[in-house]
């Protein structure tokens, strides 16, 4: 590794909250909490992190009080007895020094294995995918009260002390598959042939967390142009596209922008600013001007998503994602599938010690580690 890690130790300040560093845990499943319920060994997860120099940790998807809002059993929920635990969690969070906020989700019609829900799948117009039936479309009472839980559960975020709350809106769960073309076919309001008419829903999503958190508590909003149901899927085929999707999400009370990519060093836009432009976070940023989170593939040698069939990580390559962020390019990156495995990957960054990193192994997916 040819350049200093400095860079990604800078302070950071997001909307008065301080975070110490520019590293965050990126919110990965773990589908490990007994009838949706986290425990000590959520608490003492989490706690190793932020004990290991993790700047803000974003929790596992937990899923908001909804019918079949979640794909696999384990997924913990975000409201009810499930509060209490994660109480326990933000709590041991602080005593370690760490910042924490919880990623908030519904996972709309998508399949997370042979699993079902006993209630049916909702999703904008009944579609897993372009063409692909799955489950019910949702009504206006849905709509309705959908967008109240997802405002409920940040409101409870603050309530219990985390420091920001995420809403999950990308890789084809239910707030993109209102984004995308291929499964909101509605012809009502809540659809619509652009982009931004499609994006009414996370709009109004946006609106009930600011509304029901107030001005000052940060909300994160993840992203992704691909899809689980289509990974070269594209909802912005242009900066000027771009524009009209974050534009009124910001206007709606979005403070920063977590940009989910397959690997976070490829262009967006490469036709306009070449094969070394700027990705989807740097663009993000351009153009919205608000803060943004970077993510993809961060110490993995190849995409993530081959991570599952068993292929390990190379842990010292890091020249990538210091080059963008000496550029400043985006504010802040997120590590998934590295902290998952190696707790202090954080801290053997910072103290030079890369060479002890131990790698993504996709035996860790079956523990908290």
């Amino acid at each position: 590794m040819s350049h200093p890690t400095d860079i990604l130790f800078r302070p950071f300040t997001l909307k008065g909250i301080e975070l110490k560093n520019r590293i965050v845990m990126a919110p990965m499943t773990r589908s490990m909490a007994p009838k949706g319920l986290p425990g000590q060994p959520q608490a003492d997860y989490y706690a190793r992190r932020a004990q290991n120099e993790v700047g803000l940790i974003l929790s596992e998807g937990t899923v908001i009080d909804r019918p079949a809002s979640r794909n696999t059993p384990g997924i913990p929920f975000f409201h009810g007895d499930a509060l209490k635990g994660w109480k326990d969690v933000i709590d041991a969070v602080h005593a370690a020094g760490g910042r924490m906020g919880p990623q908030i989700w519904h996972t709309g019609s998508t399949r997370g294995g042979e699993w079902e829900p006993e209630s049916p799948v909702e999703s904008p117009s009944g579609l897993i995918g372009p063409g692909a039936p799955r489950g019910v479309e949702m009504s206006e009472a849905d709509i309705e009260a959908t967008i109240a839980a997802f405002a409920s559960a940040a409101a409870d975020a603050k309530r219990l002390g985390f420091d920001v709350a995420e809403l999950h809106g990308a890789h084809g769960y239910l707030i993109d598959q209102f984004l995308w073309e291929g499964t909101n076919l509605r012809t009502d309001a809540w659809g619509g042939t652009t982009l931004p008419e499609r994006s009414r829903f996370a709009v109004e999503v946006v609106k009930a967390v600011r509304a029901a958190v107030g001005p000052d508590f940060p909300i994160i909003l993840r992203l992704s142009q691909w899809k689980q149901q289509d990974y070269a899927a594209k909802l912005a085929n242009s900066p000027q596209e771009m524009d009209a999707w974050l534009t009124p999400l910001v206007d709606a009370g979005v403070d920063v922008f977590h940009c989910s990519q397959r690997r976070f060093w490829e262009p967006e836009f490469a036709e306009i600013d070449g094969e070394n432009g700027l990705n989807f976070a740097g663009w993000a940023k351009k153009i919205t001007g608000q803060p943004t989170i970077s993510v993809g593939s961060v110490g993995l040698s190849g995409e993530f998503l081959s991570a599952f069939g068993g292929e390990g990580s190379e842990a010292t390559s890091l020249d990538k994602l210091l080059n963008r962020m000496e550029r400043d390019e985006f504010d802040l990156i997120a590590v998934g599938r590295a902290l998952l495995s190696d707790p202090a990957w954080a801290a053997k960054v910072k103290r030079g010690a890369v060479g002890e990193l131990q790698g993504f192994e996709a035996k860790d997916l079956a523990e908290l580690v």
